[in-house]
């Protein structure tokens, strides 16, 4: 399973942006997304993911507010902002583009 620390630089923001665009999410509800939709490779700890939530809040890519959960908790839930949404298409495209090229690499025949 990889770990935040395992993760190229910069991609748990892409991918906590990513989730954040399907619709608002608490942090729970971010990393359990998370895990689910990639079969469980990635397992982000809250000591990870609530860092990089307060980090694109207070760059403006998120806001965040209180409310009331469906198990009827507080919690601090994230919408993505107009220039989040800008910010992920461009890394969007940035990592499919590098992403492509390492797997062009490590596919190469060997002699």
């Amino acid at each position: 399973m990889s770990k935040p620390t395992d993760l190229v630089q910069g991609t748990l923001d892409i991918l906590v942006l990513k989730m954040l665009a399907l619709e608002p999410m608490n942090g729970w509800a971010i990393s359990e997304r998370l895990r689910q939709v990639s079969a469980e490779a990635l397992v982000v700890s809250h000591g990870s993911l609530y860092p990089a939530l307060h980090k694109l809040e207070h760059i403006g890519l998120v806001t965040a507010e209180w409310r009331t959960t469906d198990n009827n908790r507080r919690a601090k839930f994230y919408t993505l902002t107009r220039p989040g949404r800008q910010f992920l298409k461009a890394q969007t495209t940035d990592w499919v583009r590098l992403s492509s090229a390492i797997t062009a690499v490590l596919h190469l025949q060997e002699v």
